[in-house]
Formats: C-alpha cells, structure tokens, sequence
C-alpha cells in the first residue's frame, strides 16, 4: 500500500493538520524525552569511534548517549525550540553545580533561576534560544504551575491530568499508592481495582480520543491513523493498553518516564541518567563538548554533513513524513543511505508495528531504486525483545536496522 497522498485527505485530517502545524511552530511540543534510552543502548551498541545523528526532542536521551563516549553526536531538530532545550541543558552543565541544575531539571523548579540564568547561563545560548528563554524564565521559578514539566504542549496533558487528580480523590490517592507500592504485585492491585476503571470511563476515553490531546502529545494526524489502523479498540484503547502495560510490568517507583508526568518532577533516585550526579560530573568532564545541535531538518542536516555517520535516532518522524511528504521521506532515506559508513545502524519508532512507509516508499541509493525495507537488515527478535523491556511502551513498532555495507 502506498503512502496517502494529500488529495485523499478529508477536510477534518487537514483542519487537524492545520492546527498541529499551528501549534507546532509556536511551541516547545517536548519538555522530556519520551523514549527509553535503556532500550536504545542496547540496540546501537554505541561505541568510541561513532559520529550520530539523533533527532533532539528535550535532549535527555541526547545527553544519555553522550555518557557512552561517542566521537560526536549530531542533535537535530527542525524545531528550534527543542534546540533551545538542549543548549540550556548544555550550558547548565558546563558552569552549574550538580545541586542547581538538579534543582533546575530534576525538580523542576529553582527559586533563584532568573538570576542564574542572566548571570550564568544566557551568555552561552544561541539568538534563539536567548529570545525564547529571556520570556520564559517563569518556567522553572516557584508559581502556580508548579514546574517547568507543566509547561509546553506535553506539559499542558500533564497539568491537565493533575487536575483532574485534583477533582477526583479517590483517583489521586490510587496513584500515590501505586508510586509508594512496595512491590509490583500490589502496584497492580491498586491499578486493577481502583485506577484502571476509572481510565475506561466516558470521559477519559473521549479526551484520550480527541486530535487536540494527541497535538499537545506531539502526534500528528497521520500516526494517529495509523493507530486506529491496527487497535478495534481506537486511539482510547491503544493508549489504554499502554497503560496497562506499564503499570503491569514495570514498578512507577523507578519508572522516571511516568512518575515525571504524575508528579511533575524527579528524585534523586528515580530520574534519567543525565541528571545523576556522577554522569552529570561525567558530562561536565567533556563527554557533553561532543554534542553539537543543528537547527534543521535530517535532509538539511545530511546534505551537508561534514562526516560518515555510523549510528541514527529517527524517533517516530517517519510516520508524519509518509503521511504528507512521501516525496521527502524517500530524499531523506536516500542521503541517510549515501552519508552512512559501512556497518551503520538505524533505530526508529511508529504508531504501527510494521509501517506502510516500509513497502510503500522507493528510495534511490546509486543507480538502484527499490523499497525502503529491502535496503535494510531488520533484527526483528532483538527488537521485539527491547520492546517487551521499554519503560515508555508507547509505541507498536521499534526497529533496529542495519543499512547496506
């Protein structure tokens, strides 16, 4: 099946287009990573000599990889909001002591963070970055929001599900008790009996189910078709099993992905890997000089490229591109295939566990053109295997893939 074109969408998909694009290019959509990097290691085998390109996000899995000693990470995001993100981040190691930047991006919160912003770390920000953060230094003071994690599109979700904790009790102490269980068996219980009845609700299905909460999550239109292309249950049900998943499998009292979202901050113990104390000093040392942000598409960043890259982190972005610019999706692939060293390797997500995009897009890598998939080696086990260990489990597909030699 090939990708759909733009003259089948119907008026609604692009008024929903319209408005994610509208949000989009205002906002910071991602205020944290919403991938395991866990995973992630485990499938790049990150080694000494690899140059990456890893689309930016929040920059958290950024600087996760960093701690692995790469040559040089390429963070690139067409967002340059996100790249504001990252260069706070980078500032904020290079000239903050652990205790302040763990106030800053660990609680979220830092009473004194106007005066160390203007003072400490403005200075190295791009233009960009210091007209985006010279009006949002707010974000991260003492207020009524409560945290930097409750602002930006994702942070909006989040706020409103602290409301609604705030109107429902029951609901509120459900989830206090699953992040203070002392074991997973009665994090499940809890789940089962007091919190999973009420995510079946009307309401909560109704909200689940709406384009304007997956726009503030950073899903587009065409990931969401393609998850009602594979769950009866729609976009409703689809969030709802990840949930269960999570709440299964994986204790919230380590689970820094969700616990974020619940409470709007970290703990020391429960936190990403960036913002530990000896992997921040680790960062400081020099492992984070090798990350260098670009503002720009992956086809701008790779037609340019100054090096053979060994390792890619394409998060999800595909599913969008195929969506509305197949055309570009297969320029894109085509120079991921021409920059790449001999043995690179390529790690992306999707809302559907085997893409369209996949059979459906050509791509030209020298004289030959043929599709996407048949360009590259899948390790469908090891995938599936990381899958079932993923923290997040918010998405039906991860690949890890092999590009020709």
């Amino acid at each position: 099946m090939t990708a759909m074109r733009r003259d089948e969408f119907t008026l609604l998909a692009r008024l929903d287009q319209k408005v994610f694009d509208a949000i989009y290019g205002r906002s910071l959509v991602y205020n944290t990573c919403w991938e395991d990097p866990a995973v992630d290691r485990q499938a790049l085998a990150i080694a000494p000599d690899d140059v990456m390109v890893v689309i930016t996000s929040a920059g958290c899995n950024v600087l996760d990889y960093a701690l692995c000693g790469p040559a040089r990470i390429h963070a690139v995001d067409a967002n340059p909001r996100q790249t504001a993100l990252l260069e706070l981040k980078l500032a904020g190691i290079r000239h903050l002591a652990h205790r302040d930047f763990f106030a800053i991006f660990g609680d979220g919160r830092h009473p004194r963070f106007e005066e160390i912003y203007h003072d400490t770390l403005r200075a190295d920000l791009s233009p960009f970055a210091q007209h985006w953060w010279d009006r949002r230094t707010h974000w991260f003071m003492h207020s009524g929001d409560g945290s930097f994690y409750f602002h930006g599109l994702s942070g909006l979700v989040a706020r409103g599900f602290r409301a609604y904790l705030a109107m429902r009790p029951d609901a509120r102490r459900a989830v206090e008790r699953m992040l203070a269980a002392p074991d997973l068996q009665t994090q499940r219980h809890v789940y089962e009996s007091e919190l999973r009845p009420r995510l079946q609700g009307p309401a909560m299905r109704w909200v689940l189910s709406r384009q304007l909460t997956m726009s503030l999550l950073g899903v587009p239109h065409p990931q969401r078709r393609e998850v009602q292309a594979q769950h009866a249950d729609g976009v409703a049900g689809y969030v709802i099993g990840a949930i269960d998943y999570v709440a299964r499998e994986f204790p919230l009292a380590t689970n820094h992905f969700w616990r974020l979202y619940l409470t709007g901050s970290y703990t020391r113990d429960c936190c990403p890997e960036y913002l530990k104390r000896d992997a921040f000093y680790r960062l400081q040392g020099g492992l984070a000089d090798r990350v260098v942000p670009h503002t720009c598409t992956v086809t701008e960043f790779l037609r340019t490229a100054p090096e053979r890259l060994s390792k890619y982190v394409l998060l999800d972005h595909m599913d969008w591109m195929a969506g509305y610019h197949p055309e570009a999706l297969a320029e894109e692939w085509s120079l991921l295939l021409d920059r790449a060293r001999p043995g690179a390797r390529a790690i992306f997500r999707s809302a559907h566990a085997w893409p369209r995009y996949l059979d459906g897009i050509p791509v030209q890598h020298g004289r030959e053109r043929k599709p996407l998939r048949d360009w590259l080696r899948f390790h469908h086990e090891t995938a599936r295997a990381l899958t079932r260990q993923d923290r997040v489990h918010t998405y039906a597909g991860f690949h890890i893939a092999d590009l020709p030699a």
